[in-house]
């Protein structure tokens, strides 16, 4: 019975052992990321004569898949707060008119939307440990390259507010690995929205960003 309990002892002691969050433990996760926005403009709302669009005009933002960095800290093995370190995410941006009157490409942006959010971690015992979110991400709108010439106008720059504060709401899992390595998945949703102007000013469009953000990657406990 002893040699037994002695042989199931070194059994443990050689097998290795899962990870579980504490506080005060780090997490860096490796992420990509589809960043597909759920835009709801007012275009056609606005007086745009100028650019050639009806009133059920609206401007379309297209996705784009990114890598994504982040930096989670347990306060406690339950509540963490994550940072997420994203690169910029390039857009492309073009007028899409009642009935198809305007179809133009206005060129691309560049959005800079690092988020901070708190976590609940339901079941941080386990190698299954779901977990929701909710903070605020601060956006910078970087390298606006907008132009618009519809119906034979050369309006010039078309500008948008470089920098908007917006609520962010999340919901994912981590799987525990052996050695502090864990496999994440997450989605996020994230208020973004801006002003859309002409060079001289004129405000021709309020745009709601509001991208879903879905991930999955990899990350190491520290």
């Amino acid at each position: 019975m002893q040699q037994k309990r002695l042989a199931v002892l070194l059994m443990s002691l050689l097998l290795p052992m899962t990870a579980f969050a504490e506080a005060g433990d780090w997490v860096v996760r490796a992420r990509a990321v589809n960043v597909n926005p759920d835009e709801h403009s007012k275009l056609g709302s606005y007086t745009n004569s100028l650019l050639g669009a009806g009133a059920g005009s609206k401007l379309e933002v297209d996705g784009n898949t990114i890598p994504e960095f982040d930096i989670s800290y347990y306060l406690t093995k339950n509540i963490a707060l994550e940072l997420v370190l994203a690169v910029g995410t390039r857009h492309d941006v073009k007028v899409n008119g009642a009935n198809g009157v305007v179809d133009e490409n206005l060129g691309s942006v560049n959005l800079l939307p690092p988020t901070l959010t708190a976590q609940w971690h339901f079941r941080p015992d386990q190698t299954f440990d779901p977990y929701l979110g909710a903070g605020f991400n601060y956006t910078r709108f970087m390298d606006s390259n907008l132009k618009s010439g519809a119906s034979g106008n050369n309006l010039g720059n078309i500008n948008v507010d470089r920098n908007r504060w917006g609520l962010a709401f999340q919901a994912g899992f981590d799987i525990n690995l052996d050695g502090g390595w864990l496999i994440n998945a997450d989605v996020k949703k994230i208020w973004i929205d801006t002003d859309v102007k002409l060079a001289n000013g004129t405000k021709i469009d309020h745009l709601d960003i509001d991208p879903w953000v879905i991930g999955i990657g990899f990350g190491k406990k520290f």
